[in-house]
């Protein structure tokens, strides 16, 4: 597939086809701000510009006029602002926060893969440019960088189909709540799933912890040790369905339960259940394994072969795949009884699209793989809510766009194992795009001999997500366990806070070394770097986390606190510190241990 042409002054490269051009009035009283739309293979473009509840948010929307050729008509906007003041670009897949340069190659969002949103940061983590756009399923091309000759920074963004809808927030808020705001504009646009209280109920899940090689047993013994922990789910991830214990995806397919390591699978599913935990099951969506029964049937509607996984990657647009993924995955919930799902590797069917060697099936009913996704999981989700109506459905970044909210209850960040910093960046990110969907954390795993602390400190990283964590419990010390059991009881008991509160994670360039909550009169700080936490509005509790070797806590505040409850916590949850002082100043200083708690009353 022939890559974009670069664009070295910002602008989307010109298409070989007819384009009908007009400037963009957007009414904004932004200085450097132009803006232009593109139809492209049309022969007129109309463009409507709607402001929007908020001052400084405009909606436009681009409506090509009539075909001028035989291909699908594109729709087009692009615009640009001065890059003054600019600290870095977010983007929701969680990659370097750089500004970088207007001819890097665009990004591509779809259902299947990211999302169309992004924002460009100034200090103080203001939004100069918060945009999102509103096609929810096809591809959405976006170009986005600064120019070297003139020191702007510009945008474009592109799709097929009758009409674009671009939504532009230059109001300068803090930008996490631009782009909140940007996900909630999306939910008018689809009807999300329900999501179960379930789904933000912490997670053991088994692969860090045992990989491929586990057997039925081994899964039990570790829900034994987890329901009294806190846990509320389970994930049995890759292994259940095969007896190889080799890293590789030649198996996959079939999806039946390894006659070996697994050989009642309902009653080992129904034992788990007694211990009071929910039981999902992992399944690679797009994969037919070289050594599969199914491949046989399957092969010739794959979009590709990936050898060095041994597997075939599926043609959704088939209605061959789509039927035999459909039966075999609600086969899951109505023969074995387990709770949900995990779907896995879905942004694989774009990367196998974008090969060169990627072929259509001969039955393919639709155009694009995107809507061959859309397709496969919307006849999923009815089979699959007829089983289980409390369903539960764990998807996994970077497929976490909004059109994928009807068909998931949960999404995950990518692996990053034994990364806290990663983890947490995941997770934020994903709070602010996820919309009504549980944001989980990559399974938390640790060395046997891993200090309390640290183990404190890696679940302080995912503070404001649903946990998941994958280790060996039965190998774990007294003191590590009662580390673990200490912040899963504050994250359950504060879910509302922490992860379904209103977000703000401060300076993603430097990796949000402050993340804030906040929930009616709840407030809650994670501190991950030496900073004061500032404390603004009204509140009555106030919970700190302490994730950094710095024990001198700072809180600053908007206004005298007045008399204060103060509890301070290790990390084990033993008590440090117990007070009742009234602060009259605008700033509180406190030592906090490492992987400690602060906990404040009024």
């Amino acid at each position: 597939m022939p890559q974009t042409p670069l664009s070295w002054d910002g602008s989307a490269p010109s298409s070989g086809r007819t384009e009908a051009t007009r400037i963009v009035e957007t009414g904004l009283d932004v200085p450097g701000l132009r803006a232009r739309a593109t139809a492209v293979g049309a022969d007129s473009v109309t463009v409507t510009v709607t402001p929007q509840r908020v001052p400084g948010v405009v909606l436009v929307e681009v409506t090509p006029g009539s075909p001028d050729d035989q291909l699908p008509v594109r729709a087009r906007v692009e615009w640009r602002l001065p890059c003054t003041g600019a600290t870095g670009l977010w983007t929701p897949s969680t990659d370097s926060r750089w500004l970088p340069p207007s001819w890097r190659e665009p990004r591509t969002a779809s259902l299947p893969k990211g999302a169309p949103v992004g924002s460009l940061v100034g200090s103080g983590d203001a939004a100069l440019c918060t945009f999102a756009v509103g096609e929810l399923v096809l591809p959405v091309s976006i170009g986005e960088g600064a120019v070297e000759e003139t020191g702007e920074f510009t945008w474009w963004v592109e799709h097929e189909g009758p009409s674009l809808r671009l939504l532009l927030d230059l109001t300068g808020r803090h930008f996490a709540d631009t782009v909140r705001e940007c996900a909630g504009w999306w939910a008018t646009l689809l009807t999300p799933a329900p999501v179960p209280p379930a789904a933000f109920e912490p997670v053991f899940c088994t692969w860090y912890a045992l990989h491929l090689a586990m057997t039925s047993a081994d899964v039990e013994r570790l829900a034994a040790l987890a329901a009294p922990l806190g846990f509320g789910a389970l994930i049995v991830d890759d292994g259940w369905q095969t007896d190889e214990r080799s890293r590789s995806y030649a198996t996959t397919g079939d999806w039946q339960p390894a006659p070996v390591g697994f050989p009642d699978f309902a009653a080992h599913v129904e034992r788990v259940q007694k211990l009071g935990l929910k039981y999902l099951l992992w399944h690679a969506l797009p994969f037919a394994g070289d050594r599969s029964a199914a491949v046989a049937d399957l092969a010739v509607h794959a979009l590709t072969r990936l050898p060095q996984l041994e597997t075939y990657v599926l043609d959704p647009r088939s209605a061959t795949v789509r039927a035999h993924q459909v039966e075999r995955l609600a086969g899951a919930v109505e023969k074995y009884g387990v709770d949900g799902l995990k779907i896995d590797f879905i942004d694989t069917f774009v990367r196998a699209e974008a090969a060169t060697d990627a072929t259509a099936s001969p039955e393919a009913d639709c155009a694009t793989v995107a809507e061959g996704v859309r397709k496969l999981l919307a006849e999923l989700d009815v089979r699959l809510r007829a089983a289980c109506p409390e369903l539960l459905v764990e998807h996994r970044q970077d497929y976490m766009g909004p059109g994928l909210w009807p068909y998931a209850t949960m999404v995950r960040a990518t692996d990053c194992p034994h990364n806290a910093a990663e983890n947490r960046t995941r997770t934020a990110d994903l709070r602010l795009t996820a919309g009504p969907l549980a944001v989980h954390a990559d399974p938390l795993t640790w060395h046997p001999s891993e200090s309390p602390e640290q183990i404190a400190v890696l679940l302080l990283s995912v503070l404001f997500s649903t946990p998941q964590v994958s280790v060996d419990l039965g190998v774990q010390r007294p003191e590590q366990l009662a580390a673990l059991r200490f912040w899963l009881t504050v994250m359950r008991e504060h879910t509302a806070l922490l992860q379904r509160g209103d977000l703000r994670p401060h300076r993603p360039e430097l990796a949000y070394p402050l993340i804030e909550a906040r929930h009616g009169r709840s407030l809650a700080f994670g501190r991950y770097a030496p900073l004061p936490a500032p404390v603004t509005g009204d509140w009555d509790t106030l919970l700190l986390a302490n994730a950094d070797p710095d024990t001198l806590v700072r809180l600053t505040f908007d206004a005298a606190p007045g008399p204060l409850t103060v509890l301070v916590q290790d990390c084990l949850g033993a008590t440090v510190t117990e007070g009742t002082p009234t602060v009259d100043g605008l700033e509180l200083a406190l030592r906090v241990p490492l992987g400690g708690l602060l906990t404040l009353r009024r």
